[in-house]
């Protein structure tokens, strides 16, 4: 007998019609640029993970995580190779090309100057940063979770960003939906290793409970863009707080800690 608890799976033959493109928030119109922030919206996926859960590490049925990837791919040009990264909450920014967009090296960052690929990390709370420079067509995505931010990926982001001949006066920013200071209560020792560390982070905390404090870290993640050479101008904060809209977008946080599914943003350009 089945575990009530196991999700299902609707098989593509099974469906009484196809389902449409998922939502995807675009922070950007420019010559063969692809990029975007999913949601949870969109996909066949059920229960905890329902419905575009895009990763197959959080105990999803694969049949459905396969789906999910069909409907995004209908969504992309069709030559595009997504490329991704092991996640592990750190620092490291891999240069990605075409005959290396399949590996899965342990990073939290990943930057290209190769049309056709595009860039894709998962979120469920944490900052997804997309980068862009549409004169020299380099693209960049990074996974900002707490320990990256105080670990300055935003910075090596640029860095690597300009490495492939990209211009820091150039490029926009987009940082998706994520927790907002609304929600992202932390202990207070963080808080304060982060203005030890960071300090313009100070400026983006607010008191929580006794013992507790708030962060924005969208926001420290925008100081430091700023501080590697970005224009205000050209950062943009995309979509809304995940846990505030845990209808909408994964949220960890909004689950209480329990396994929940994940959501794709992806930044590249087009072959053509």
């Amino acid at each position: 007998m089945r575990n009530p608890k196991q999700p299902t799976s609707m098989p593509r033959e099974a469906s009484a019609f196809e389902p449409v493109p998922p939502p995807i928030l675009r922070p950007w119109s420019a010559d063969r640029l692809v990029a975007g922030f999913c949601g949870r919206a969109g996909g066949v996926s059920v229960g905890e993970f329902a419905t575009m859960n895009l990763s197959e590490a959080v105990g999803d049925v694969p049949e459905s995580v396969a789906e999910n990837w069909r409907l995004l791919r209908a969504a992309l040009p069709s030559d595009s190779l997504v490329a991704r990264v092991v996640q592990v909450h750190g620092s490291e920014i891999v240069e990605v090309t075409r005959d290396s967009a399949r590996e899965r090296p342990r990073a939290d960052g990943m930057v290209t100057r190769e049309a056709g690929v595009v860039l894709g990390i998962l979120t469920a709370d944490c900052v997804p940063v997309l980068l862009c420079d549409a004169h020299e067509h380099v693209a960049g995505a990074l996974h900002a979770g707490w320990r990256g931010v105080l670990g300055g990926i935003a910075q090596a982001g640029i860095t690597a960003m300009n490495s492939l001949g990209a211009d820091a006066g150039s490029i926009r920013a987009a940082l998706g939906p994520s927790i907002g200071l609304c929600c992202f209560e932390v202990e207070q020792d963080l808080a304060e290793r982060f203005g030890a560390e960071i300090p313009s982070a100070s400026r983006h905390r607010r008191a929580g409970r006794p013992g507790k404090a708030y962060l924005d870290l969208r926001a420290i993640v925008r100081d430091q863009l700023i501080e590697a050479g970005l224009a205000p101008s050209a950062i943009e904060s995309v979509g809304p707080c995940t846990r505030c809209s845990a209808a909408r977008f994964f949220s960890r946080r909004a689950a209480g800690g329990a396994v929940t599914g994940l959501q794709l943003s992806f930044a590249g350009f087009a072959a053509r």
